[in-house]
């Protein structure tokens, strides 16, 4: 039993590693417009977590979608160029620019006019290029047919030329949906991305929800609220069940909020919104508006008359009456609960999605936890500190909280626009001197309005003020070009800053190393001395007595880019690929052709291999089962695995014992 077990793990493992993704299925349709004129549909469903990027693209970021029409035999013409969907655009971080890309669907769309009568179909193939948040694929070529339909079909007539789609639509069996039957080794792509960024959401806003229980509007109400059930119910269990049922009231009360917010913006308009302009600044101006309230600069309240009718129906009794009760605290409590509330359905709506949900139950359940459990055991009340000014001090770190949090949304706005009026230098000002005000006030050295008066300091507080003070001035050297991995995707990339290279370094960034490089190798991320050309590589770790890193990697790829700065950074890491292997960096999206002595059909997609990127995917698709970047392999001077593949993985020190654990099983 114990040996049919490892084995099992053992197959689970390779099947992770070794995963060939086919994550978009292409469909052709026909309408016509008249005797001459048709549009033809290319229609991509792109499975859940996956993105397709879109045609038009500038020079340096990923691989756009791109359409090629055979027409040798000139029998028709193109009526401009090939449309597409709306789709999302975003400033990518990593290739400082603006990328449009499709989620679930894309349609494409192109207007022809026939030549001539003698034709049938219509042959075209589609470059395309997709990835998720954990791996990006390399380029693929699909071949596509779009079937002219027979007059008998159409049935067209002069007043009604358009035909229903439905009844033309072909579903085009492609290269890779028949090596799928074939091999069976094409499977779905996992769903951990959504689940985690979910996942997220609900812990932030639990916390979100212990920290509103910590404010002046919502904490005294704790004892007032257990002691009234306690004390009106007949029995302690009924005591409890009340008490439940009015935790279980707050919960839906949130809930609904989250859901009536999805349902009217819609799960995919909220992911839209997230990069769009004007959403950006508005809630910049929201949260500023949210900040200072916290700071004790005005109250939100919502209309007294409206509380007094909700408070009113709170004396009815039963579950009515509980329920009541719970949507009078909500109301009561808003202008404490409001900012983080909206706090969280913004940072949701940038989810998608049934984010706002999530958020509103994880903070709805911090929110009604405290009264159930209290409730259950009265005798906990005696341990609650007493209300004070302590209370009004949570309000206003909130605030600069806040504060700090509009920025950001002012940062996305100025990324896509490109002013440059918010670049990484200004922004990380701001921040040290919001975060640095934070510390002065939490030290005693400035007052705000609603403080109490303060006699001296508690050790708490100290020891926060110190935490603030300490990451203020861990934020200082990110004005001479640090890295601060902490706070890595607040602050506009390094690219977008007035020093793109750090202070004092400008042109040509590039450090001067000195020795002599191998025969084939150049300098490649953090200046590991790297080839691009497989038997070069294996060739001078032969010589050197050094086993191989293989790194399946590609210029589009954003995570590869995200593991060689955050993780290939780290200088354990850094020592074991500068002295202890030998790195052969394979780029899949290579589009320098092979000569035409070198080109083949591939055995294993039963493509033709043109490219050097061609080549390489071939190379990790045929030997390793996959097809997706980054991913790598380390392996002896027989191209054997001496461990096996890894894949993304920005955790550092599984990376570092990944690669020791390879090194130490090498033998010379």
């Amino acid at each position: 039993m114990r040996n049919t077990i490892i084995a099992f793990l053992l197959l689970l493992s390779v099947s992770m590693f070794g995963q060939m993704y086919n994550p978009v299925k292409w469909s052709t349709a026909v309408e016509k417009i008249s005797d001459k004129e048709y549009i033809l549909k290319a229609q991509a469903v792109i499975q859940s977590g996956w993105h397709l990027y879109g045609q038009y693209i500038e020079e340096g970021g990923p691989s756009p979608t791109a359409f090629t029409f055979k027409n040798q035999s000139k029998k028709f013409e193109l009526i401009g160029k090939t449309s597409e969907d709306k789709g999302h655009e975003t400033v990518d971080k990593i290739f400082d620019m603006k990328i449009k890309y499709f989620q679930d669907k894309a349609v494409f769309t192109q207007k022809i006019k026939f030549t001539s009568a003698d034709i049938s179909n219509i042959a075209a193939e589609v470059d395309f290029m997709v990835c998720d948040d954990s791996n990006c694929l390399p380029p693929s070529t699909e071949e596509l047919t779009f079937k002219i339909p027979s007059e008998k079909k159409l049935a067209s007539t002069e007043e009604t030329p358009i035909i229903k789609e439905d009844s033309v639509i072909t579903e085009e069996k492609t290269v890779a949906e028949k090596q799928e039957k074939k091999s069976k080794e094409i499977t779905d792509a996992p769903k951990k991305t959504e689940s985690r960024g979910l996942l997220t959401i609900f812990i932030l806003a639990f916390l979100s929800g212990f920290a509103a229980l910590l404010t002046p509007c919502v904490f005294p109400m704790i004892p007032m609220t257990v002691s009234f059930f306690t004390k009106q119910s007949k029995s302690k269990a009924a005591g409890i069940r009340n008490a439940m049922i009015y935790g279980f009231s707050i919960v839906i009360i949130y809930v609904l909020l989250g859901s009536i917010v999805t349902a009217v913006f819609g799960a995919d308009s909220l992911n839209a919104l997230s990069t769009n302009v004007w959403f950006n600044l508005i809630f910049f101006i929201l949260l500023v508006v949210f900040a200072c309230s916290f700071l004790g600069a005005f109250e939100i309240v919502l209309p007294s008359s409206f509380a007094n009718k909700i408070d009113s129906q709170a004396d009815r009794g039963g579950l009515i009456g509980i329920f009541f009760m719970a949507l009078a605290l909500a109301i009561v409590s808003f202008s404490c609960t409001g900012p983080i509330v909206g706090t969280l359905l913004v940072e949701a709506a940038s989810k998608g999605g049934i984010a706002p949900i999530v958020g509103m139950l994880g903070f709805s359940i911090a929110i009604a936890l405290p009264f159930s459990l209290f409730a259950a055991f009265p005798g906990w009340l005696n341990a609650l500190p007493k209300s004070g000014g302590w209370l009004n001090t949570v309000k206003v770190v909130l605030g600069f909280l806040e504060l700090a949090l509009a920025f950001k949304f002012l940062s996305n706005a100025d990324l896509v626009l490109q002013l440059h009026w918010l670049e990484r230098e200004v922004f990380l000002a701001v921040w040290i001197a919001v975060f640095g005000m934070l510390a002065f006030y939490l030290f005693g050295k400035i007052t705000l309005p609603h403080d109490s008066p303060l006699n001296h300091i508690s050790v708490g507080r100290l020891v926060f003020g110190l935490i603030v003070l300490s990451f203020t001035i861990y934020l200082i050297p990110g004005l001479w070009g640090a890295p601060l991995k902490l706070i890595s995707g607040f602050p506009p990339p390094m690219q977008y800053s007035e020093s793109p290279n750090g202070l004092g370094v400008s042109g040509n960034s590039e450090l001067k190393i000195t020795g002599s490089l191998p025969e084939g190798a150049e300098h490649g991320p953090q200046n590991i001395i790297t080839f691009h050309d497989y038997d070069k590589g294996m060739e001078y770790a032969k010589k050197v007595g050094k086993p191989v890193l293989l790194d399946f990697t590609g210029y589009a790829c954003v995570n590869c880019r995200k593991m060689e700065e955050l993780v290939w950074s780290d200088p354990k890491v850094l020592g074991v690929l500068n002295n202890d292997v030998v790195l052969i960096s394979l780029y899949v999206d290579d589009k320098k052709e092979l000569l035409k002595s070198e080109q083949y059909v591939s055995e294993t997609t039963g493509k033709k291999i043109k490219t050097i990127g061609n080549k390489w995917s071939d190379l990790q698709i045929k030997t390793y089962k996959a097809n997706a970047q980054p991913f790598y392999v380390i392996v002896d001077h027989k191209s054997a695995n001496l461990v096996e593949p890894s894949a993304y993985n920005p955790n550092i020190e599984e990376y570092y014992s990944w690669l020791q654990s390879g090194v130490g099983k090498f033998k010379r």
